[in-house]
């Protein structure tokens, strides 16, 4: 820490709670990538090397796993929350990205921290967004951090979008529905799996709630199948207790549009010569 860092912390500031705020963008970076998750605990040592004292530095991590573009993040609402009250000195962060990747959010908490003279810290120092040249170099940071995920996500969609065009491009089938021999996508032939899906739009036909879809399949003890996507038992089906965010996923999936709603029923034969219950659509 330099001399001009230690004078920008007062007595004022210590009065009052480091808060260390850390984030991973996926649950897989969390578990692949933990030296960057290392790096941002070891930031509490910054806090306590300023004059915080250990049980003063309040850690904030609820938000792993979530991208920092997400406005719903439980954690960085409630960093700015703790801002807004006046109770957080300085927040501590490895780098903009870590705090938001959105610049709404960003200049929010600049403003905020102005506002209440909080002090922002990150990997590079430490930054009174109350100064004029400190809040224009955390603007430029944060600029540069939405540009930077802006890019990533076109390098991503543009692969994403040659695949398709070469006819290359997988997509994981969601549950009731699986790849035949043939590489394409079918209604699972597995009995079980169809009954299951037939009554789950059925029972939010007649009850016009994913929450009551829930608590029918609950009530009535039936239990929703999951597939395995990777390890050494890849493909086998699990069943477990129906979720909230399964029904939700389904509903919200253009691909059971007329497979499991709407029209009339027919078989078909498959491979190994059993029968499979399709629907079909109503102008077929």
């Amino acid at each position: 820490m330099t001399y001009d860092t230690h004078q920008k912390v007062s007595s004022s500031h210590l009065k009052r709670d480091a808060y260390l705020y850390v984030r991973q963008s996926t649950l897989r970076q969390v578990f692949e990538n933990q030296e960057s998750t290392r790096r941002q605990y070891a930031l509490k040592q910054q806090g306590i090397a300023l004059g915080w004292a250990p049980d003063r530095v309040v850690v904030i991590d609820s938000d792993l796993g979530e991208s920092g573009a997400d406005k719903d993040r439980e954690g960085f609402q409630r960093l700015v929350t703790a801002v807004s009250l006046g109770q957080a000195g300085i927040v501590l962060g490895l780098e903009v990205s870590r705090l938001a990747r959105n610049s709404i959010d960003w200049h929010r908490l600049l403003e905020i921290c102005a506002f209440t003279n909080t002090l922002i810290l990150d990997e590079d120092g430490i930054y009174d967004p109350a100064q004029f040249n400190d809040r224009l170099l955390l603007g430029l940071k944060g600029t540069m951090s939405e540009a930077e995920l802006h890019v990533l996500r076109a390098r991503l969609q543009g692969g994403i979008l040659n695949k398709a065009q070469r006819g290359e491009l997988w997509v994981r089938p969601p549950i009731g529905f699986v790849y035949d021999n043939e590489n394409h996508l079918v209604i699972d032939p597995d009995r079980q799996v169809q009954q299951t899906m037939h009554s789950l739009f059925e029972t939010f036909r007649r009850t016009g709630s994913a929450m009551a879809t829930v608590k029918t399949f609950r009530r009535q003890g039936l239990l929703f199948p999951r597939h395995l996507h990777c390890g050494p038992n890849r493909g086998d089906v699990l069943w477990g207790q129906l979720q909230h965010n399964q029904v939700l996923r389904v509903l919200h999936n253009p691909r059971f549009a007329g497979a499991f709603v709407y029209g009339r029923s027919r078989t078909r034969k498959t491979v190994d010569g059993d029968p499979i219950l399709e629907r079909v659509p109503a102008n077929q």
